[in-house]
């Protein structure tokens, strides 16, 4: 087990606020396998909390507890320091967490006027879309995200996958998201869009919003997150402000669970 007294980071030493989220000793199992084991995370407004580890460690899994996709073994959900029940992804959008899927789940025939309000559709007093009010919501929050977009007639699988990212991140902020689950955002995209999603990303930041991030590239978590989470087999190895940890030791933790001076251990720490 690792050590349990550690030099605290200054970015987690935060007293005079409350998490925005704080997922307490989450568990839950698979066929007796338990996919996430005693996890413990946090996240505050205005922050992006990076959720790393191989494909495996439970990161994916304790972020869809969190979006009401999977029902907890046990644990508990914190929301702005009250406790909430998630059972299913209504009762986390009625909390304000979105989530935006790598495939991110756009219907590719329609424009990002209808993507935006797919299933919530806005009606006119006659009972049909009222297209040119979804439009011009549309164009609201796309201004206010991506000020260079200006595709709104054409369908999203005519779109960069940059400009695809917009669309998906207006469709989760358009009903006052407060808590924004992301994963993989800029896998498969190419420098210039990694770019644009990355300033999507701390305009988010700007308007208070808080972001769990599971991402593999580590120049990207770098770039875009303020503190991390590293998860393996199921457990937490520690988290960190990227201010008190190098990249280095940030792998060090996601290969081989080390946890250094800079970082708070968790349970999943190996021995150092």
């Amino acid at each position: 087990m690792a050590k349990s007294v550690r030099k605290k980071p200054a970015a987690q030493s935060r007293t005079d606020s409350v998490p925005l989220v704080e997922l307490r000793d989450m568990s839950i199992a698979f066929g007796g396998i338990k996919a996430v084991d005693h996890a413990t995370v946090d996240l505050y407004p205005g922050e992006v909390m990076g959720l790393l580890g191989h494909n495996g460690a439970g990161k994916s899994t304790l972020i869809k507890i969190l979006s009401g996709a999977y029902k907890r073994d046990t644990g508990r959900i914190f929301i702005n320091g009250e406790e909430v029940h998630i059972a299913n992804p209504r009762d986390a959008k009625a909390h304000g967490i979105e989530t935006i899927y790598q495939t991110l789940a756009l219907a590719d025939n329609v424009d990002a006027a209808a993507n935006l309000y797919l299933g919530r559709e806005l009606l006119t007093s006659w009972g049909t879309l009222d297209d040119a009010a979804m439009e011009a919501e549309a164009r609201k929050v796309m201004g206010r995200l991506n000020p260079n977009f200006q595709r709104f007639k054409d369908p999203v699988k005519s779109l960069s996958g940059g400009q695809r990212q917009s669309v998906a991140i207006a469709r989760a902020i358009l009903f006052n998201a407060r808590i924004l689950i992301m994963d993989e955002p800029t896998a498969a995209l190419g420098p210039q869009e990694t770019a644009q999603v990355g300033e999507l990303i701390r305009q988010l930041k700007a308007d208070g919003i808080g972001i769990f991030l599971i991402e593999h590239d580590i120049h990207n978590v770098f770039d875009l997150c303020d503190r991390i989470c590293v998860m393996k087999n199921g457990q937490v190895v520690g988290s960190a402000s990227l201010k008190d940890v190098t990249k280095d030791e940030v792998l060090g933790m996601i290969i081989a669970g080390k946890c250094p001076e800079g970082a708070i251990a968790g349970p999943g720490a190996a021995n150092i």
